[in-house]
């Protein structure tokens, strides 16, 4: 094969991987069908808040194992060199000797050893507190998540479905358009039906524009909350039937503050503040250590010659670090400590009684909600009856046009309040279960 072949088939290998990847990596960032679940699970997988809070646990897993290395032996290594241009001297039996040599170098291998350190003890005692903390926190971002797509999902559906009616809506006023003008044309009525017609098609056109208007920015905002593609489809599917059955809730349960992730962060961190308590009393304790060193020594006045000659040395040590005066520092500390501690249970104080509001007005807005559908979804049946009935009784000669407009526009009313009463309620379920603690990922 010439080279010039064989270069054209390498840079059309790599072209067409670097496609096949750029493929892959953008199947992977969008989704075929987004279902409120998909669209959650894709959230809690992308969202910079959530992937901060697991990078955070990787800080706080490095830093656990960073204080924890200080109890394995620590050695150093220290290389010196020094030029005296004027040697030291003293006088020694009233003669002037010169202490030292022009050139000096060391090599030092220094070891320590940590037998009791209040840090390392505190670190090794909190270690599994502070893991805790850190997973609890990356919980707390998904819950915050997952409740902010579920708003947003059920907003941009209860606008599609508003379009959806509206849509079907226009195809049957347009019919009655055609209708009409058909029947003005022949002589059968005036021209007033069908201008009525074309109002009241007019007017919906224009609501579904609106509502189109509307659905786009409720669509840039579950984008916004899932960290999706701005630029690529997101094409929402659900199952009305579905949905309905999920709208049903204990509403005798009454609210256990102790299953809310906020309330075991609060447990974590009162355990953290207890372990800082021990940590300022331990500051009593001595701060006992091993060392030792060996040392190569190098002297002579020619530089030449400095290393052609060593004076090792060496020791082994244990030192004992004892406080005996802190100018009661010791005890201001300890005290700050228990009045943080202190503090962190009025906040669970403080926690129980916000869980107790909080569950209380969301299940207010579960029940309001909740009557309001049951009673929109009684409306709805009733306009279409009537609107079916009218329309009959128009074709009948009994009622007039402005009468099947006047049915047309209930019922069309009356779809668009039951699926505002739906999505509204099955928001507020979601509040219900967040005050319960039941939503977890």
């Amino acid at each position: 094969m010439k080279p010039g072949n064989i270069i054209s088939s390498f840079i059309f290998i790599c072209y067409f991987t670097t496609q096949v990847a750029a493929a892959q990596v953008s199947n992977d960032s969008i989704l075929s069908t987004a279902t409120l679940q998909q669209c959650v699970q894709y959230a809690i997988e992308r969202q910079p808040v959530v992937r901060q809070a697991r990078i955070d646990e990787e800080i706080t897993e490095n830093n656990i194992k960073s204080r924890l290395a200080d109890w394995f032996p620590q050695v150093n290594f220290n290389y010196t060199f020094q030029h005296n241009f004027q040697v030291p001297v003293a006088m020694i039996g009233g003669n002037p000797v010169r202490l030292g040599v022009e050139n000096t170098s060391g090599l030092s291998f220094l070891a320590n050893q940590t037998i009791f350190n209040r840090d390392v003890l505190l670190a090794s005692r909190s270690r599994a507190d502070v893991r805790t903390q850190a997973k609890q926190n990356t919980e707390s971002s998904k819950i915050d998540v997952a409740v902010n797509v579920s708003r947003a999902f059920y907003d941009l559906l209860a606008t599609e479905q508003q379009i959806r009616v509206m849509t079907e809506n226009i195809a049957r006023l347009e019919k009655s358009y055609k209708d009409a003008y058909s029947q003005y044309q022949a002589g059968i009525t005036d021209k007033t039906d069908y201008k009525r017609a074309s109002i009241a098609l007019n007017n919906v056109l224009a609501s579904k524009k609106s509502f189109e208007a509307l659905a786009a920015a409720r669509l840039v905002a579950l984008k916004s909350a899932m960290n999706y593609p701005a630029g690529e489809p997101l094409n929402i599917v659900y199952d009305s039937l579905q949905m309905e059955q999920e709208i049903v809730l204990d509403t005798l349960r009454g609210p256990d503050y102790r299953n809310r992730i906020e309330f075991r962060l609060l447990e974590t961190q009162m355990s953290l503040q207890q372990a800082n308590v021990d940590y300022n009393r331990w500051a009593y304790l001595p701060t006992v250590s091993a060392n030792g060193a060996y040392n190569m020594n190098y002297l002579n006045n020619e530089f030449t010659k400095l290393y052609a000659r060593t004076f090792p040395a060496s020791y082994a040590g244990l030192t004992l670090s004892f406080p005996i005066f802190q100018g009661g520092k010791r005890k201001y500390d300890i005290s700050a400590a228990k009045w943080q501690l202190r503090r962190t249970e009025q906040d669970i104080v403080s926690l129980k009684n916000g869980v107790n509001r909080e569950y209380n007005m969301a299940m207010a807005n579960y029940k309001s909600n909740l009557a309001s559908y049951e009673a929109l979804k009684a409306n709805l049946e009733l306009a279409r009856e009537v609107y079916d009935i009218t329309q009959l009784q128009y074709k009948s000669g009994i009622k007039t046009y402005l009468e099947v407009i006047i049915s047309e526009t209930d019922l069309r009313t009356a779809q668009i309040n039951y699926y505002d009463a739906l999505y509204a309620l099955l928001s507020s379920k979601i509040d219900v279960q967040r005050s319960l603690g039941e939503i977890k990922w």
